[in-house]
């Protein structure tokens, strides 16, 4: 179950991300999710645990948690759509 987490304090490290969901689970992978050119942390990220019930207590124990000095807002990821890249214009469809 991919989970998204927001409001994340922007000096938080993806390890310590993934350290506050391994009591709820196997942690899959996290990702803090960074801009390209500066590297700075956007302030929110992703979790992969392993199981869905275990990603369900997550979300449920985790939503609103103080981390650093801000509350998490944990939710189920949405799946990706049609995503372009930064700098790139979408595909025109053919007429």
């Amino acid at each position: 179950m991919r989970i998204y987490i927001g409001n994340l304090n922007y000096r938080l490290r993806t390890e310590e991300l993934k350290n506050v969901f391994l009591p709820y689970g196997e942690v899959i992978g996290a990702k803090i999710v960074r801009d390209q050119e500066t590297k700075r942390s956007k302030g929110f990220g992703f979790v992969e645990m392993a199981n869905d019930d275990d990603g369900e207590k997550a979300i449920e124990g985790l939503n609103g948690f103080d981390l650093s000095g801000r509350k998490m807002i944990v939710t189920l990821a949405k799946p990706r759509e049609n995503v372009v890249p930064e700098g790139q214009q979408p595909e025109q469809p053919e007429s």
